[in-house]
């Protein structure tokens, strides 16, 4: 995939113009509002390397801006795009970070050495006693009561779990820190 795909603009550079727009965000007059060298150092203190990330610089760029409240049109008008583009380029940015998110919870759910298969139609009740027994077999410790691990794999798991009935088949995983992921699973 290239740039112009991850950022979801229709030109290499992002800028959804096809004209070569600047890369870098251009100062703004409006007070408050971060200014190139602003966004800059943010993505230098946040150690965001555009070669290593999900993120084109652009989207990154754009969700700077956007997590401190910059309007998109504003932004538009500092990128010298549309604000159509800027639209494009966040919501690009924020399917790309959610299917990151997806995948590290994929890969840490693969590596955590306890995984509880729980079936569909389980009660929440019994669950907490499955991953407690489990952990105790392959020495990991939980750092939660059976209410707060309830509660934990309920909240993660969605619309799965209702009152305390599990209605689609969930897997529990606990790493070696202790700590309890949850994912709908496929079987």
């Amino acid at each position: 995939m290239d740039d112009a795909e991850r950022d979801g603009g229709d030109s290499a550079d992002g800028s959804g113009t096809g004209d070569g727009g600047s890369e870098d965000a251009a100062g703004s007059d409006t007070p408050g509002l971060a200014s190139a060298a602003d966004v800059d150092e943010i993505l230098a203190e946040t150690g965001f390397d555009a070669d290593e990330s999900v993120l084109t610089r652009r989207q990154a760029e754009v969700l700077v801006l956007r997590e401190q409240g910059v309007r998109q049109s504003e932004i538009a008008s500092m990128l010298g795009t549309s604000r159509a583009n800027v639209s494009s380029v966040e919501s690009s940015a924020r399917r790309n970070v959610e299917r990151a998110r997806e995948t590290v919870a994929f890969a840490e759910a693969l590596a955590a050495p306890v995984r509880i298969t729980v079936e569909a139609g389980a009660d929440l009740y019994d669950v907490p006693k499955q991953v407690y027994d489990a952990c105790d077999e392959a020495g990991v410790k939980v750092n939660r009561t059976a209410p707060e691990l309830m509660k934990a794999i309920s909240d993660a798991a969605g619309d799965a779990v209702q009152g305390r009935e599990v209605r689609e088949p969930l897997l529990v995983g606990v790493t070696t820190g202790g700590r309890v992921q949850v994912r709908r699973s496929s079987d």
